[in-house]
Protein backbone atom coordinates (compact mmCIF):
# COMPACT_ATOMS: atom_id res chain seq x y z
CA UNK A 1 0.00 0.00 0.00
CA UNK A 2 1.50 3.26 -0.96
CA UNK A 3 1.99 6.16 1.47
CA UNK A 4 -1.01 8.77 1.07
CA UNK A 5 1.37 11.47 1.67
CA UNK A 6 3.23 10.71 -1.54
CA UNK A 7 0.46 11.69 -3.61
CA UNK A 8 0.13 15.31 -2.77
CA UNK A 9 3.06 17.79 -4.21
CA UNK A 10 4.82 19.53 -1.63
CA UNK A 11 4.62 23.62 -2.20
CA UNK A 12 7.98 25.74 -2.27
CA UNK A 13 7.21 29.18 -1.34
CA UNK A 14 9.26 31.56 -2.32
CA UNK A 15 10.68 31.96 1.23
CA UNK A 16 13.74 34.04 0.75
CA UNK A 17 14.61 32.80 -3.24
CA UNK A 18 14.13 36.59 -4.32
CA UNK A 19 14.36 35.17 -7.68
CA UNK A 20 10.80 33.46 -7.47
CA UNK A 21 9.04 36.45 -6.64
CA UNK A 22 6.92 38.59 -8.41
CA UNK A 23 7.78 42.11 -9.36
CA UNK A 24 5.54 43.68 -6.92
CA UNK A 25 6.43 41.52 -4.13
CA UNK A 26 8.67 42.16 -1.57
CA UNK A 27 9.19 39.91 1.65
CA UNK A 28 11.25 42.42 4.07
CA UNK A 29 8.74 44.96 4.07
CA UNK A 30 5.23 45.43 6.49
CA UNK A 31 1.97 44.21 4.33
CA UNK A 32 0.26 46.97 5.81
CA UNK A 33 2.66 49.89 5.01
CA UNK A 34 2.97 50.58 9.14
CA UNK A 35 6.35 49.69 10.97
CA UNK A 36 5.31 46.75 13.67
CA UNK A 37 7.84 48.94 16.44
CA UNK A 38 5.17 51.66 15.89
CA UNK A 39 1.93 49.51 16.65
CA UNK A 40 3.50 48.12 19.40
CA UNK A 41 4.27 51.28 21.21
CA UNK A 42 1.06 52.47 19.97
CA UNK A 43 -0.81 49.11 22.40
CA UNK A 44 2.26 49.82 25.36
CA UNK A 45 1.29 53.67 25.77
CA UNK A 46 -2.28 53.37 25.63
CA UNK A 47 -2.58 50.93 27.95
CA UNK A 48 0.23 52.43 30.51
CA UNK A 49 -1.56 55.45 29.47
CA UNK A 50 -5.14 54.23 30.78
CA UNK A 51 -4.03 52.76 33.35
CA UNK A 52 -2.45 55.97 35.11
CA UNK A 53 -5.39 57.88 34.34
CA UNK A 54 -7.82 55.31 35.83
CA UNK A 55 -5.80 54.49 39.21
CA UNK A 56 -5.46 58.65 39.28
CA UNK A 57 -9.37 58.54 39.34
CA UNK A 58 -9.56 55.45 41.51
CA UNK A 59 -7.86 57.79 44.01
CA UNK A 60 -10.88 60.11 44.83
CA UNK A 61 -8.74 63.15 45.62
CA UNK A 62 -9.57 66.44 43.86
CA UNK A 63 -6.21 67.74 43.03
CA UNK A 64 -5.37 63.54 41.29
CA UNK A 65 -8.47 63.80 39.08
CA UNK A 66 -7.70 67.19 37.65
CA UNK A 67 -4.21 66.02 37.09
CA UNK A 68 -5.77 62.81 34.97
CA UNK A 69 -7.75 65.71 33.32
CA UNK A 70 -4.99 67.43 31.94
CA UNK A 71 -2.55 64.37 31.53
CA UNK A 72 -5.07 62.61 29.30
CA UNK A 73 -6.23 65.74 27.46
CA UNK A 74 -2.24 66.62 27.16
CA UNK A 75 -0.81 63.18 26.63
CA UNK A 76 -3.04 61.42 23.87
CA UNK A 77 -2.37 63.63 21.51
CA UNK A 78 1.64 64.04 22.18
CA UNK A 79 1.79 60.10 22.30
CA UNK A 80 -0.52 60.28 18.50
CA UNK A 81 1.87 62.64 17.34
CA UNK A 82 5.12 61.21 17.71
CA UNK A 83 3.97 58.24 16.70
CA UNK A 84 2.81 59.24 13.34
CA UNK A 85 6.19 61.26 13.60
CA UNK A 86 8.05 57.98 14.12
CA UNK A 87 5.49 55.78 11.55
CA UNK A 88 6.19 58.46 9.24
CA UNK A 89 10.04 58.27 9.50
CA UNK A 90 10.68 54.06 9.42
CA UNK A 91 7.47 53.36 6.81
CA UNK A 92 8.98 51.79 3.53
CA UNK A 93 7.73 54.85 1.04
CA UNK A 94 10.10 52.78 -1.94
CA UNK A 95 7.22 49.70 -1.39
CA UNK A 96 4.16 51.53 0.07
CA UNK A 97 1.35 49.50 1.00
CA UNK A 98 -1.50 48.44 -1.66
Amino acid sequence: MADPREQWEIPQAPVRDDDALGETEDLDRAPDGVPHAVVGMTALFSVMLAMLVAFMFLTHKAVAQIAAIVIAVLAVPAVVASLHRKAERERDHTHPAR
